[in-house]
């Protein structure tokens, strides 16, 4: 009897030091969710590669936690059904900190701020971002966005049709193809389109007053100690200079 109650507790102390040990390993690996299809803060090379700003900033809050980073893509839409899925722990992928996603989602801090900004073929008329210069014009926007619900309830009211896109490329192509009168987006991405990849087509009609946001990384709810985690990271690679390197990358001015 005593032998068998030997083996019995053998058998379950090795059970909890098997359960110890999958725990550490879960600890010592975060996979991060983005979508790959916002340049340059995340994009999928032609050989199946992400990259941009993002991954940089992801891959760098690992290593000051001194975990292992995963990144997994995922079609905007369906980005924060994933998390809560737990497909992922964490969305780094330039979300907009909102009222509404924060019912959704934890945020950290912000680690970027940036305003929405609208962008428009070269030799049309459009010089101005106010909502009455858009009436009667088709203004193009990501789905599931702060520049999606600008275009709907802003330049909506004022008589202009919104047309939504799962991407932000694929506005951008209806744009350059002549099918749009303009596109609201990050200020950012706009602005590296249009120097790397607009072909001379269009212009920076300039920023939309009052849409200046900041963007956090969104973990699930109950997630507080790892969205904790990820706040101190953000504050070290700030305060080391990790973060003006990455920046510099990709912007010649500060984004933070």
């Amino acid at each position: 009897m005593q032998i068998s109650k030997w083996i019995i507790s053998a058998a379950g102390a090795a059970m909890l030091v098997m359960a110890a040990g999958s725990l550490s390993q879960a600890q010592e690996k975060i996979k991060i969710g983005t979508e790959g299809a916002y340049p340059p803060f995340n994009t999928i090379t032609s050989d199946g590669k992400v990259e941009g700003f993002d991954i940089d900033i992801a891959n760098a809050l690992c290593a000051q936690m001194k975990v292992e980073c995963e990144i997994v893509t995922q079609d905007w839409d369906g980005i924060i059904p994933a998390l809560q899925a737990k497909k992922f722990d964490a969305i780094i992928a330039s979300m907009s900190i909102t009222e509404e996603r924060k019912k959704q989602v934890s945020f950290t801090n912000k680690y970027y701020t940036t305003p929405l900004a609208l962008v428009a073929p070269k030799d049309g008329d459009l010089t101005s971002t106010e909502p009455a210069a858009l009436a009667g014009k088709t203004v193009g926007a990501q789905a599931s966005t702060t520049q999606a619900d600008y275009a709907q309830n802003e330049y909506g009211k004022a008589g202009a049709e919104a047309k939504l896109y799962p991407t932000q490329e694929e506005a951008i192509t209806d744009l350059t193809n002549g099918r749009l009168d303009a596109v609201i987006s990050d200020k950012f991405v706009l602005m590296d389109w249009l120097k790397k990849a607009s072909e001379g087509c269009c212009k920076l009609v300039g920023d939309v007053k009052g849409t200046e946001t900041q963007a956090g990384i969104a973990v699930r709810l109950e997630d507080t100690a790892l969205r904790d985690k990820l706040n101190a990271a953000i504050d070290a690679i700030v305060a080391d200079g990790t973060y003006k390197k990455i920046q510099a990358k990709y912007f010649d001015f500060d984004i933070y």
